[in-house]
């Protein structure tokens, strides 16, 4: 029996099968649609990250300020208060009867703000004069006794001479002018005595007026008719302390805490430049009065006070305000000349230099400069920069030498 040889593959054996074909390529085909649109995706991110241009701020740089201007030396806030404030009461404990004052209204020193019920103090000021008037009556009862007397010893002693009277009868007569003027005297002494009562008790009766103590506005009232009001507080809730508060508006002048670390910088007679909070575009010139000789252990603080070099009806009690300190012009006058002034948020620390990134045909171009003096929100250029030119003064993320960006609209 022969042996039957391998057969030799055919054209027809490297056909493969439609059906197997089909069914591999469907498998194969949702894979490689997910990964083309994953390509598409991330090249559309990076497509529009490509194209979106950092947005950023600019300001251009001006003119640097001539005529020696006084540069800033150290910044504080505070608040405007009165040298001349009170707040006004009785002297005495009683119930208000009367109150003339209101707030916003101007007073007078001397003008009466408020009345106490005074009608035991009254009636005790009219028993005292009653008694200051019966002392005077005696008084005088006594004098014309003791002219009579005198009289009678004027005649007595006339008759002594003639041998008419007794010795006895002229001791009698001269006894008795002795007694009625130590009597006189006694009575000068009560009428006196008398008309001193009758002064504590018109001051008295005078307590139950409250007066205001000097010019000024009353920016508070405090009690109303029918309360009782005390110099001490008694009482509990029941009884005020005060009547008004006057402020003497004369005497307005700023009040800031200075760290105690820059307060060397801060003297006497120094300019300044307030800003209130309530009309940050005005700025109003002040002069440091004083500086009070005393830290505050807690807050490491030195207060100091400003005085406005004018006043104006808009400043008012307790308003927050921001304070500069100015350079004395002997100190500006010596300043370096500038050549522009750039706001502060435009300059930028980069290691050991000052850099501004200026905007040249909408790229940016890194400048190291040399800063003087801060001048309010700006700051002096001395060298790096010209008037004119555009700085950034706030851009989106970090900013590089050559990098394009666009101007925030």
């Amino acid at each position: 029996m022969v042996a039957s040889l391998p057969t030799k593959p055919t054209l027809s054996d490297l056909r493969l099968d439609r059906n197997e074909r089909g069914s591999g390529a469907g498998r194969r085909w949702p894979a490689l649609v997910a990964a083309v649109l994953v390509v598409v995706a991330v090249a559309a991110i990076l497509l529009a990250r490509g194209c979106r241009l950092p947005e950023v701020r600019v300001a251009g740089a001006q003119p640097a300020v001539t005529g020696g201007a006084a540069a800033t030396v150290l910044n504080a806030s505070g608040y405007v208060t009165p040298r001349r404030r009170a707040t006004v009461s009785a002297k005495i404990t009683g119930k208000v009867t009367e109150v003339l004052v209101d707030e916003g209204m101007q007073v007078s020193e001397g003008q009466v703000l408020a009345r106490l019920d005074d009608s035991d103090a009254r009636r005790r000021h009219d028993a005292i004069r009653a008694s200051r008037d019966v002392a005077r009556a005696s008084l005088d009862e006594i004098q014309v006794q003791l002219e009579d007397a005198e009289r009678t010893l004027r005649r007595t002693i006339d008759l002594r001479r003639q041998g008419v009277s007794s010795q006895q009868a002229l001791d009698s007569a001269a006894a008795a002018v002795d007694g009625l003027r130590a009597r006189l005297e006694v009575a000068r002494r009560s009428l006196a005595a008398a008309g001193a009562e009758l002064a504590a008790a018109q001051q008295d009766l005078e307590n139950y007026t409250v007066r205001a103590p000097f010019d000024g506005i009353a920016v508070s009232k405090d009690a109303q008719p029918g309360e009782m009001v005390s110099p001490v507080s008694a009482g509990g809730g029941f009884t005020r302390t005060g009547i008004s508060t006057i402020v003497d508006m004369a005497s307005l002048e700023i009040e800031v805490d200075v760290n105690e670390s820059y307060i060397a910088k801060v003297s006497p007679g120094q300019p300044a430049d307030a800003v209130l909070d309530a009309y940050p575009d005005w700025h109003i010139p002040a002069t440091v009065r004083t500086v009070i000789p005393t830290a505050d252990r807690q807050k490491a603080t030195v207060k100091v006070r400003l005085t406005f070099d004018a006043l104006d009806p808009r400043i008012l009690p307790d308003m927050g305000v921001k304070v500069a300190f100015r350079e004395t012009a002997a100190e500006a006058s010596t300043a370096p000349p500038a050549q522009c002034l750039v706001p502060a948020s435009a300059v930028r620390r980069d290691g050991d230099r000052t850099v501004v990134f200026v905007l040249r045909d909408d790229r940016l171009e890194r400048r190291a400069v040399t800063v003087g003096r801060p001048l309010g929100p700006d700051l002096e250029i001395l060298a790096g920069i010209a008037a004119g030119e555009q700085v950034v003064v706030s851009g989106d993320g970090a900013l590089a030498d050559g990098q394009r960006v666009r101007v925030a609209g």
